[in-house]
Parts: C-alpha cells; sequence; structure tokens
C-alpha cells in the first residue's frame, strides 16, 4: 500500500507517518508512505495509491481529488489526535476497494 498524507503544511502528518509505519511493521503491512503539505503533494502523487487528508485541510478534498484522480478520504479528527493506525489502515483498505 502507497499512502500519501497531505496536511497543511506536513508536520503534524509527520507525527502521525511514523506511527503508521511502526504500525504497519508490527503487523507485517508492505508501506510505503510520506507525508506532504497541501500545496506540495503534486510533486509527488503519482507514486501513491491513496491519499489521506488531515481534518485541517478536509476542505480542499474534491480539489485535490481533482488534481490527483487518485481515491482521497479525511482522517477522522479523532484518529487524526490519537494516531489510531487500525482506523486510518480501515480508511485506506476502504478508499482502495479491499
Amino acid at each position: 500500500m502507497k499512502i500519501l498524507l497531505v496536511c497543511a503544511g506536513g508536520m503534524s502528518t509527520s507525527i502521525l507517518m511514523k506511527k503508521i509505519e511502526k504500525y504497519a511493521a508490527e503487523h507485517d503491512i508492505p508501506l510505503t508512505i510520506m507525508a506532504r503539505g497541501a500545496g506540495d503533494f503534486e510533486d509527488v502523487v503519482k507514486d501513491f495509491d491513496v491519499i489521506l487528508l488531515g481534518p485541517q485541510v478536509s476542505y480542499q478534498k474534491a480539489n485535490i481529488e481533482q488534481a490527483s484522480g487518485l481515491p482521497v478520504g479525511v482522517i477522522a479528527p479523532y484518529d487524526y489526535a490519537i494516531g489510531d493506525c487500525e482506523n486510518i489502515f480501515k480508511l485506506a483498505n476502504g478508499l482502495l476497494g479491499r
């Protein structure tokens, strides 16, 4: 699975990214993941399967879907705040039809 995390500046998703990487390693989930800001995600989007947005940029969902052509989901605020990796993977899998 290749997940691109997008937030306002890429900083808060970087923290979440580390938790997701650890969870994936512990559960033997093959994963490529990157965190980017909403202003520069287009540089790398072609390398990913799905985009997950931080709640603070949820208002950009339609624009990011159109620009990327990829499935885009918004991480629930509580899951984002506590880093609930299980729910985040459920969201990504659902967007990918798994």
